[in-house]
């Protein structure tokens, strides 16, 4: 089964108090030889490590003897994973709570992982999905229109129109007379169909069922396909190939259309990494830095984040409110409660990424960035004149803050 961003965010919700919640990334890699035998021993060694660090960490002899059962159910589970060379999978498991989901990915982890935590790694998910929008592929010629659904590599057909043409007759008549009459008819017609395909592709953007759209048609058409389109519609074309809608195959179809998503997401990335920068100087609508980022985050300002792709910074987690804080400090400064020391803040983040949609990018290669913090966002309202968060009386997070709201155009 393929992840869905619905399924993410629950994933995002969950916590276990006795560091239960099991995260198993499986990315399958080419064997030395036919015993597979690597892969085998990876995955027992990381269960092993897995399991020893929790008896370091915890006492609580049911949430081990939880973590036991599912690291048992993973190992009997690996020779099904080694067989299957064309996906990745992900498990997240907590047997205390009943919870046992996985999910086939692309083959584009970084590697096979294992985590045991009070919450899901979703890190590897949140790359996949958190710059993905919902996607569509029309393939369209003059009688026929093929629609897809592109998620996470994966294409699967939603629809296909038919729409035939008026037969000719044998004859082109007295002077050719009939010919043009019959040219007419059927360009008449080919534009009746491409707008009902316009229409589809409308009705399918309103309901959300996509958010952008590729489209595949022979070059010849594309004109006479364009302008049947609503302003709207075209807003959300992210590129066309050319395409011979009766012959062109699946593979072929999802390595045109995953080209022009991945040069679209890397333009998309230098250009909200560059804005965020530029906001921050400027002090607009961007934020720079860990400190700056947690506070936006916090008083839900962000549209869009942006991470250094190996990101790590300390910063302490309220055991009570989950407040954040790029400061080490003992107690929470909103609500006073105890804190406890979280290694990478850039993966305590996502779950309220996640939850708030925001959409997230990972930065890799970029020297800019890297003088910044590695750590960016940009805002879609910024709190003028707020209080910081320690200084709000009571320490009740989930009041109006003082300050001026200034909003963005977006």
């Amino acid at each position: 089964m393929t992840i869905a961003r619905e399924q993410v965010r629950d994933l995002a919700l969950f916590e276990d108090s006795a560091l239960s919640a099991i995260s198993f990334y499986f990315q399958p890699a080419t064997p030395r030889n036919k015993s597979h035998r690597e892969q085998s021993i990876l995955i027992k060694d990381l269960a092993r490590e897995a399991l020893h660090a929790l008896e370091a960490r915890s006492e609580n002899k049911q949430g081990r003897d939880s973590v036991q059962a599912d690291l048992d159910r993973i190992l009997r589970l690996s020779a099904d994973l080694r067989s299957n060379g064309t996906h990745a999978k992900a498990i997240f498991a907590c047997a205390a709570k009943k919870l046992w989901q996985e999910f086939d990915l692309p083959p584009t982890l970084p590697g096979t992982q294992l985590f045991v935590d009070r919450r899901f790694h979703l890190k590897p998910i949140a790359h996949l999905l958190g710059a993905f929008p919902s996607l569509g592929v029309v393939l369209v010629d003059r009688h026929r229109a093929r629609i897809f659904d592109l998620r996470l590599n994966e294409l699967t057909e939603r629809e296909d129109l038919f729409h035939p043409l008026t037969r000719r007759g044998r004859s082109d008549g007295f002077g050719g007379y009939d010919a043009g009459h019959a040219a007419r008819r059927v360009e008449d017609e080919t534009r009746q169909h491409f707008k009902k395909v316009a229409l589809v592709l409308k009705e399918l953007l309103e309901k959300g069922l996509f958010e952008k759209w590729i489209l595949g048609c022979m070059d010849e058409h594309r004109s006479l396909l364009e302008a049947q389109f609503h302003p709207y519609v075209n807003r959300a074309l992210l590129g066309h190939f050319n395409a011979d809608v009766q012959h062109i195959t699946g593979e072929e179809i999802r390595t045109r259309a995953q080209q022009i998503v991945d040069s679209w997401q890397d333009k998309r990335r230098r250009d909200l990494a560059a804005l965020a920068i530029s906001q921050a100087r400027s002090h607009g609508r961007g934020v720079t830095g860990l400190r700056r980022v947690l506070r936006a985050l916090e008083m839900g300002e962000v549209q869009a984040l942006l991470i250094g792709q190996n990101f790590q910074s300390h910063a302490v987690e309220c055991s009570h409110c989950g407040h954040l804080d790029a400061h080490i400090v003992n107690f929470c400064p909103v609500c006073g409660h105890a804190t406890r020391e979280i290694v990478d803040v850039g993966e305590a983040v996502l779950p309220r990424v996640i939850r708030g949609d925001i959409e997230t990018f990972y930065v890799k290669d970029d020297p800019e960035f890297d003088q910044v913090g590695n750590i960016a966002a940009l805002l879609r309202f910024r709190v003028e004149g707020a209080q910081p968060i320690a200084a709000v009386p009571g320490g009740d997070r989930t009041r109006n803050y003082p300050g001026r709201l200034r909003k963005f155009a977006s």
